[in-house]
């Protein structure tokens, strides 16, 4: 049932004991608890400033908010009035991701940012206060020229030098893969560029709080660099238009310039922000049917080699596809992706030579045949792209796959967020979702809440995730653990799991095809629960699985869920997840390179009894172990999860 009204929130407008100058300087917005507090003064001689805080904690100190535009103006001296207030409360059903619904619940105050001189219409900045944070954006009438910014103003001072987590990627273009390193923010320098989101905690641990984007629609994506007057905090830098050095935006003339909500949500935990719905709620909510969406589980041909024992890495053939497919079909996965090499004269390494074809398959490849074989196995084909190939031939090609019976397509190597690129994306989902194909984006920028809008964007990279270990020794059990706090804050996370060649860091051995994982079987499992991805791959190759009885774990798992909930853990240690489907529950719990056990009360049961299926690390890396029991709401669960190991649960009505 929606409920939304509209008023003035005199509670969170009055300032007591203050003058009516001063109440007209000073806006306030609360947030619907009454925890969280954003303030806005419009009349310092300069450019307006915001702050929040949390519980009465400062959060975000006096923070600028404006325009450089390429003309060389700016935003300089604005004045705020507030135009309108409302309160939303609305239930939303969503449609395949983390929950089955979520509560939009906020207060809400547009104010007027006027330029005293008139020598530029009035900017809206429209602002909500939910429970578990802020956001705000910018509207600007479009005129009767061009508009064209040179860089947006805003920034978030911060009262204290907090410690933060970030992913320095250091330029525009990049595959927004990495490490999200520890750091003070006064270590934050003007010329750093870090990712979306980044995590803080204030000094005194009482409020853990992300800086992030929602809603990026033609505009350029955004990135954090220290502050250029050396005051602690960060300055909001967006990527420039493909070629330029003076303009990141560019509208034509009488269109408006929206820009995607700046965020800051909050929690007392950073866990407690993983099941949060709040980017997504500041995104729109999708239209149309959406009944032909089947999300699941794929197998890969690329991350194993394609390997098969015995046989030589040779190039993408019908027999070797074939083999996958018998896999995919007699394991129940319902999917088989087909990644680079499949297009007549296809590129290597996201190349992308002129005569490549993509609306036909290289010589030896039949696609429709390729397409019945998988059918009558109850399996469908997904196919690789690069992505300038697919933006020359975008209707052509996606009509070619409709009618070849594909159900969804992975576009890769993006590695940009500037506008145009921005609007690729919206463009590319809007075309595929009219013939109901799923999309999974790889060299993808951090997500905003865009899966909301589109449930066929099923996944996304914008993560360092399991290749990585087919050429290095990055993906470690740290990094692993710190990424279910950060990046996966944000939406789903295509991070390849299933690798079944687990080995200790010590023993673990870099090898292209089949490659090795250094994190345990336990770990592998509970991977399946952490990882939010409504598309999730089946990455190793069907002999690693064949013989092992915890792979009925994968099969299994589902890929999306009617409730997530965070249990335990903290971003240098371990992370525990929950998630709901029907009445099953599903826990996974990963652990960095330092073994634990951990206790988790079982309260989130509901009523009745539970079988419990519980595997745990072995003897060795690659060894599991189960164990049944009947539990209920009333008990506890404890698991032992070694060295960059972890766990994983199955809880069932027992009847």
């Amino acid at each position: 049932m929606t409920n939304i009204r509209h008023g003035l929130l005199l509670a969170a407008t009055c300032l007591a004991g203050a003058s009516p100058a001063a109440a007209q300087q000073a806006l306030t917005l609360a947030s619907p608890d009454g925890t969280i507090v954003f303030s806005l003064n419009g009349s310092t001689g300069g450019p307006p400033q915001f702050q929040v805080a949390r519980r009465g904690e400062p959060v975000i100190a006096p923070s600028p908010l404006g325009f450089n535009f390429t003309d060389g103006s700016r935003t300089d001296a604005l004045s705020a009035r507030e135009l309108r207030r409302s309160v939303a409360d609305r239930m939303l059903p969503l449609v395949a991701t983390k929950t089955a619904k979520a509560r939009d619940h906020y207060n809400e105050m547009v104010v007027a940012l006027a330029d005293p001189a008139g020598a530029r219409a009035a900017i809206e900045l429209t602002v909500r206060a939910y429970d578990d944070g802020i956001a705000f954006r910018y509207t600007m009438p479009g005129g009767a020229k061009p508009t064209e910014i040179r860089v947006e103003r805003t920034g978030f001072s911060f009262p204290t030098d907090d410690k933060c987590w970030g992913l320095n990627v250091g330029r525009f273009t990049s595959s927004h893969e990495g490490y999200y390193d520890p750091l003070t923010i006064s270590q934050l320098r003007p010329t750093d560029l870090y990712d979306n989101p980044l995590l803080c905690r204030t000094p005194s641990g009482a409020t853990n709080f992300m800086l992030t984007e929602a809603d990026l629609t033609d505009y350029p994506g955004s990135y954090f660099a220290g502050r250029g007057d050396g005051g602690l905090g960060v300055e909001v830098v967006q990527a420039m238009l493909p070629g330029e050095l003076r303009t990141a935006v560019r509208k034509a003339a009488g269109q408006a310039v929206v820009t995607p909500w700046r965020v800051v949500l909050m929690a007392d935990k950073a866990g407690d922000l993983i099941a949060s719905n709040t980017i997504g709620n500041l995104n729109p909510q999708p239209s149309g049917d959406w009944s032909w969406l089947k999300p699941g589980k794929s197998a890969w041909d690329w991350w194993s080699g394609p390997y098969f024992p015995g046989q030589a890495p040779e190039p993408m053939t019908m027999t070797g596809l074939k083999k996958l497919i018998d896999f995919a079909g007699q394991a129940g996965l319902p999917y088989l992706l087909v990644d680079e090499g499949w297009a007549l004269n296809s590129g290597v390494g996201g190349s992308a030579p002129p005569d490549t074809d993509i609306t036909k398959t290289q010589s030896g490849l039949n696609m429709p045949e390729l397409v019945a074989y998988a059918k009558a196995r109850r399996v469908d084909l997904l196919l690789w792209l690069q992505w300038s190939q697919l933006d020359q031939r975008l209707e052509e090609a996606l009509d070619q796959y409709a009618r070849w019976g594909i159900k969804g397509i992975k576009v890769d190597f993006m590695d940009r967020n500037d506008q145009p690129m921005v609007n690729y994306y919206h463009r590319v989902l809007a075309a595929a979702a009219k013939r109901h194909l799923m999309v999974d984006l790889h060299g993808a920028y951090p997500p905003t809440g865009l899966a909301r809008t589109w449930p066929n964007f099923v996944t996304q990279e914008g993560v360092m995730g399991a290749e990585y270990n087919k050429w290095s020794r990055l993906i470690t059990a740290r990094h692993n653990v710190n990424l279910a706090f950060t990046r996966m804050v944000l939406g789903p996370l295509d991070y390849t799991p299933g690798g079944f060649r687990n080995r200790t860091p010590a023993d673990f051995q870099i090898v292209n095809s089949p490659p090795q994982v250094q994190t345990t079987r336990g770990a592998a499992l509970a991977m399946y629960v952490v990882w939010e991805s409504p598309l999730q791959m089946v990455s190793d190759s069907p002999d690693a699985y064949a013989g092992q009885p915890e792979f009925g774990f994968i099969q299994a798992v589902p890929t999306v869920w009617d409730e997530t909930r965070f249990l335990d853990g903290d971003i240098d240690s371990h992370v525990v997840i929950a998630r709901r489907k029907g009445r099953d529950w599903y826990i996974g719990a990963m652990t960095t390179e330092q073994g634990r056990p951990v206790t988790l009360p079982l309260n989130f049961l509901g009523k009745g009894r539970f079988k419990a299926e519980i595997w745990q690390d072995g003897a060795a890396a690659d060894q599991a172990v189960r164990s049944n029991r009947t539990v209920s709401a009333e008990d506890s669960l404890s698991l032992l999860l070694a060295p960059s190991g972890g766990a994983a649960v199955r809880l069932t009505p027992a009847g």
